[in-house]
């Protein structure tokens, strides 16, 4: 075996449709309920841990509260002393404790590391929560004194592709109604009771309101509330924990490859770069081609599932051609065809993704890590795809800004 893998031995993810404010929770009883439901998941014990890594955004804005490492002290007597440190590039932030995580296992400085990811947002306005998030953004200079900014931003993704190849903002309105259908399965999801079809989705007005731009109601991700925790672990330790549990160790998932990227902050400069590439976000696409290329794939359909960062249905649409389903400029030929839905050739976001699930930003992350290890071990219940062996999973900051794509496997 590689002493250089690195496995995902499972975790567990809070209620996204909770509201831990009218709870009167702290964002601290958040994330000691996550790591909780993954020990009883997993089976790890405490004094097994050798650090935890929190992922985080903006609690310091969102609930007056830094240091969130701190708190994961707390949780259990033999934790004093345990090293511990919060990582944050806005909305994959619990993607780069990940990538953290792997660096100081395959250095051989730990075996096994708790990653949080957290983020209580439904303390503030929608207004103020907006402007909350424009700090993912070069804030000053695109959304100081803009309403809700980053809807206004991705808007302008949809724009950029409308300018150069075209688009029917129906496409966006499936892939609404689809992450919303997903959701319906996944019992974690924030809307998993709620109505939506792809008429509502595709019809502007009253029930619909338009945000900005092209970008409605139905377009966007939800404000939410929740915790995810989940255990890396060296080959060393899977070996044992596998063979404790009866398990075989090759049905374990692992980190098969991954994508790190950093564009530009600004979303015009971002465009300006890629005037002269066939794709809209080429450092998106090249955190997609390392992944595969670390993960020794050679292209989309040697995956089984893909869960995507949807913030917003443009950046789901072009996630659709950056990972290759289609040339670039043609993602609507992948939802014409059916091939993301489930039962389609290739689903994206079986659990619903940031529209259907949630996006607690600084755990989105981690959560679509956790939707990988249920895929690939098939406990993803009814929203489990059939024979899942390898899933990527790509999570972006700002406005891709920071762009982290992981494929996991066995």
């Amino acid at each position: 075996m590689n002493n250089k893998q690195v496995f995902i031995l499972g975790g567990y993810q809070t209620d996204f449709a909770r509201n831990w404010g009218r709870e009167n929770k702290h964002i601290a009883a958040m994330m000691r309920e996550a790591y909780e439901g993954s020990i009883v998941a997993t089976g790890i014990e405490p004094g097994q841990i050798d650090a935890a890594f929190v992922g985080n955004f903006a609690a310091e804005l969102y609930c007056m509260q830094g240091h969130l490492g701190a708190f994961f002290v707390d949780f259990d007597p033999c934790f004093k002393g345990l090293p511990t440190m919060r990582f944050e590039t806005a909305c994959s932030a619990s993607a780069v404790a990940v990538l953290s995580a792997i660096a100081y296992i395959q250095a051989g400085i730990y075996d096994l590391i708790c990653v949080v990811g957290v983020e209580q947002m439904k303390t503030a306005s929608p207004a103020r929560g907006g402007e909350f998030l424009g700090t993912a953004a070069w804030y000053e200079k695109e959304c100081k004194g803009i309403e809700f900014p980053f809807p206004k931003l991705f808007g302008k993704l949809g724009d950029e592709y409308d300018k150069r190849y075209g688009l029917d903002d129906k496409y966006l309105a499936k892939i609404s109604d689809i992450n919303y259908s997903n959701a319906r399965n996944n019992p974690n999801a924030q809307t998993r009771d709620w109505f939506m079809n792809f008429e509502h989705a595709n019809t502007p007005g009253k029930y619909n309101t338009t945000i900005g731009g092209r970008i409605k109601v139905t377009d966007c991700s939800q404000v939410t509330d929740g915790a995810v925790c989940l255990y890396l672990a060296s080959a060393d330790f899977a070996r044992e924990y596998a063979k404790k549990r009866n398990l075989d160790i090759d049905r374990i998932p692992k980190i098969l490859g991954w994508g790190h990227t950093t564009a530009p902050i600004e979303f015009a400069q971002k465009v300006a770069d890629s005037a002269r590439d066939e794709y809209v976000l080429p450092h998106t696409r090249q955190a997609i081609l390392d992944a595969y290329r670390r993960a020794h794939i050679t292209d989309c359909w040697d995956l089984d599932v893909i869960e995507t960062h949807d913030c917003f249905t443009t950046s789901e649409y072009m996630a659709i051609d950056h990972f290759g389903l289609t040339e670039p400029g043609r993602s609507f030929e992948a939802i014409d065809d059916g091939v993301m839905e489930m039962g389609g050739r290739l689903p994206i976001n079986p659990s619903g993704g940031l529209i259907g699930c949630g996006h607690p930003v600084g755990a989105t992350g981690a959560r679509q890590l956790l939707d990988a290890y249920k895929q690939v071990t098939e406990t993803a219940q009814d929203y489990q795809v059939p024979d899942a062996k390898k899933v990527a999973t790509l999570n972006i900051g700002g406005t891709a800004t920071t762009n982290v794509c992981f494929v996991i496997g066995r």
